[in-house]
């Protein structure tokens, strides 16, 4: 019995860590991958930098902004050029014969010149093809006539598993090729970048000027573009993100064929949903994308979809969380009909609806900030006790004061209770209430006696009001 124990201990001492690299190491694929990996550098022209407001170091409204002002001019003061600007990134070669290199947008954005460094220290030239804000992926052309490229190959990050190993190569600080391994420690990260984001999490080291360089399966496979860096001090802690492959590879394809991206819009602004609102709404779950807004002339408009609306299926395929929508209209194909399934007053229903291109309806102005139409309501206030909120009727004092777009109505914000600080994670000063309990508002005397009617027909429940904040509505729940 001894001996078998001790045999199963040698055994297990014998056996690789799950936390171990493969046993050949990562030299091979860092060989192979290397030549692909550039190195980016940008200038822009000569900076006006802003001067002030202040003395670096001390607060505003202290006597040192007096001495600032005197010695050094007004605060706001632009001082003149002081030279050019430059960045530092990564990218990789996604085509060898005709010379395209994919990096970060934010890498090459509004630059002047741009340059690539190959692995061999051969330096280019190299000019944009497209890029795309939304998530930051950019298209470079480097000329390819004299010099024989190697290109790397997207591969299939939906196969990506958390604990899998990654290599990510880029040009840290500057310092030209460097591979750092590590694993996928998170999927499906939302980080708040931007409309689209999926990101994969590695603890691969990740630093500054690694942005746009690839993370590689063990198979040598790009499944991801290093993209940001979660840091206090602007250095890796582990905390690394990429877009990945399956959102960076049909941007590129769409950036090589157009010039820019053909994403499907359905016209409607979306949040999320949760326990609270699911309960207020009548559905069964925190689930789907609550419509916080439908955009006049747009698809989802014609479709007869509304304000209110809780759209919880998408082309089949279930929305389990508003940040699933997004990504599935935009993939849709542009022009071709989806059925939309979402949830009203109680009931389900289903909606034919046409996908037009986001890019068009941003070009014509369809999803330029249109103000609520309804009147000006002049005068009272009213503290909703319950909320802990003081709200008044819209007076042109008030409109002026907080900036208000003419045309809005409802009912202002003027006043949070202090004793009540988690209010101010959903409501601000100058947020404007324009429905409550989906009944819209036009005075302060009425919000009082909505906010007393909700209050009594479920005591204890969080109360939904419909809120507009510089100009984007939105959906909020306010507990008693």
């Amino acid at each position: 019995m001894r001996r078998l124990a001790l045999a199963l201990f040698f055994a297990l001492l014998a056996c690789p860590s799950p936390a171990q690299p493969p046993n050949e190491g990562f030299a091979d694929l860092a060989e192979s991958a290397l030549p692909a990996v550039v190195n980016i550098s940008t200038t822009r022209g000569p900076q006006a930098v802003e001067v002030g407001p202040g003395v670096p170091g001390f607060p505003h409204g202290t006597p040192f902004d007096e001495f600032f002002e005197e010695f050094m001019g007004p605060r706001g003061l632009i001082s003149p050029p002081v030279g050019p600007a430059t960045s530092l990134g990564s990218g990789f070669v996604v085509d060898a014969e005709q010379g395209y290199v994919v990096t970060n947008a934010h890498v090459v954005r509004d630059a002047d010149e741009i340059r690539v460094t190959f692995h061999d220290d051969t330096t280019v030239e190299a000019q944009v093809v497209g890029a795309d804000d939304k998530t930051d992926i950019a298209v470079l052309k480097v000329p390819s006539e004299d010099k024989a490229l190697q290109a790397l190959a997207f591969g299939d990050s939906r196969t990506m598993r958390v604990g899998d190993w990654v290599l990510a190569i880029g040009n840290p600080f500057g310092l030209g090729g460097s591979v750092t391994a590590g694993i996928i420690s998170a999927r499906a990260r939302d980080v708040g970048v931007g409309p689209y984001d999926d990101f994969l999490q590695t603890d691969a080291a990740i630093n500054r000027g690694n942005s746009g360089g690839p993370v590689l399966s063990m198979d040598g496979q790009v499944v991801g573009v290093s993209t940001a860096i979660f840091s206090p001090s602007g250095g890796s802690i582990g905390i690394g993100f990429a877009t990945p492959a399956e959102i960076a590879a049909p941007v590129v394809q769409q950036l090589l064929d157009y010039g820019h991206t053909r994403r499907g819009w359905i016209g409607v602004k979306v949040q999320s949903v949760d326990a609270d609102m699911a309960a207020s709404f009548g559905l069964d779950s925190a689930r789907g994308a609550l419509v916080a807004e439908v955009t006049p002339g747009g698809p989802a408009e014609a479709a007869g979809l509304k304000q209110g609306d809780i759209i919880v299926s998408f082309g089949g395929q279930a929305v389990g969380a508003m940040r699933d929508l997004p990504r599935m209209v935009a993939g849709a194909q542009i022009g071709a009909e989806a059925t939309v399934v979402y949830w009203r007053d109680g009931a389900q229903y289903a909606a034919q609806v046409t996908l037009a291109e986001l890019e068009k309806a941003e070009a014509s102005g369809l999803l330029a900030e249109r103000p609520t139409a309804a009147g000006l309501p002049e005068g009272g206030s009213a503290v909703l006790a319950d909320l802990g909120v003081t709200v008044a009727d819209i007076t042109p004092t008030l409109r002026a004061r907080y900036s208000l777009p003419e045309g809005l109505g409802g009912v202002v914000v003027t006043a949070l209770d202090p004793a009540r600080p988690l209010l101010a994670t959903v409501l601000a000063e100058g947020d404007v209430v324009v429905e409550i309990a989906r009944t819209p508002v036009t005075t302060a005397a009425q919000a009082a006696s909505l906010v007393a009617d909700a209050r009594q027909a479920a005591p204890g429940a969080p109360v939904l009001l419909l809120i507009s904040r510089q100009g984007a509505a939105r959906f909020v729940m306010v507990r008693p």
